[in-house]
């Protein structure tokens, strides 16, 4: 993903704090360990999403950002790759996909099953006609080095327009695939039904906007995830991350509109654009783009 210059200020700005001292949160989670482990495949360059898997232990799917091809992985906790996946893309060029920015878990057609959702939604320019988000089984081995899968595809239009989009949550209780845009001031939410076939073409609905503290790029959306069981939703801006309890079964982006707790420990180690919530809910790692990046692990402050 070309990085917009204010964009790679705001990074800057906040690692130049890690590194002398000037954010005491910083330095006080690394004194605490709170690094969960360290990418350790030359591959995983540039990880933009991130998802526990329901299956196995200690592991996550992750994707590359844009410029990589048609794959996810699968990797432990400690960032030892585990697993390739490969797949057939649908976009018009030698790679298959676009730009993936997002990786999400949840329920899909098959009842008791597990489904991996990459989102091909990454639009810099605000240029694309339609996004794509793929659908795979989530696979009942680790055991290959590498795996070819297959995808169910389904085509997204937006009611109002193309945008930069980096954030896709699979909500297990509405059953909902959620979309969040990016380089907006005050983000829009959309939606649509997670029971699509392959092909599919939909319009996404505009259910409502988020509306978060600042001004700027520091602000913009790049990763969301909702809790293995529904019941909470966390967001990760450039800069910061909010945590929301969800309230009974009301929709999503009815929980979007109270005030989110800002996690206070979380401090920015580079360009992290990924974010999952852990297994038991009760915490969050956060995965940064760059070779050898390290992972972090926080618990939730609600």
């Amino acid at each position: 993903m070309f990085i917009h210059k204010q964009y790679s200020i705001i990074y800057l700005v906040a690692l130049f704090c890690t590194t002398t001292g000037c954010s005491q949160s910083a330095a006080t989670n690394d004194d605490n360990n709170d690094i969960a482990g360290t990418l350790s495949a030359d591959v995983l360059n540039e990880v933009s999403g991130a998802a526990v898997s329901r299956l196995y232990s200690n592991t996550f799917f992750v994707n590359n950002d844009s410029g990589d091809s048609s794959r996810f992985f699968a990797i432990s906790f400690k960032g030892k790759l585990l697993s390739t996946f490969n797949f057939k893309g649908t976009a018009n060029n030698a790679l298959g996909v676009k730009d993936c920015e997002d990786i999400a878990i949840g329920p899909g057609p098959e009842a008791g099953k597990n489904y991996i959702y990459l989102a091909d939604i990454g639009d810099n320019s605000a240029t694309r006609s339609s996004i794509q988000v793929y659908r795979f089984a989530e696979p009942n081995s680790l055991e290959h080095t590498t795996t070819e899968v297959t995808a169910d595809v389904l085509d997204l239009e937006y009611p109002d327009g193309p945008r930069d989009a980096e954030t896709i949550m699979i909500d297990p209780v509405e059953k909902m695939i959620y979309i969040i845009s990016k380089r907006e001031d005050t983000a829009h939410i959309y939606r649509c039904p997670l029971g699509f076939t392959d092909n599919d073409k939909v319009q996404l609905g505009l259910c409502g906007r988020v509306v978060l503290e600042g001004s700027g790029a520091g602000k913009w959306i790049v990763s969301g995830n909702i809790a293995p069981d529904g019941n909470a939703v966390l967001l990760k801006t450039v800069s910061s991350v909010y945590y929301w309890k969800r309230s009974g079964n009301e929709p999503v982006y009815t929980t979007l509109q109270r005030k989110p707790i800002k996690q206070s420990a979380y401090a920015v180690h580079g360009q992290e654009e990924a974010i999952t919530f852990s297994a038991a809910g009760d915490g969050y790692y956060i995965l940064s783009e760059g070779a050898h990046s390290k992972i972090y692990f926080y618990k939730l402050e609600k």
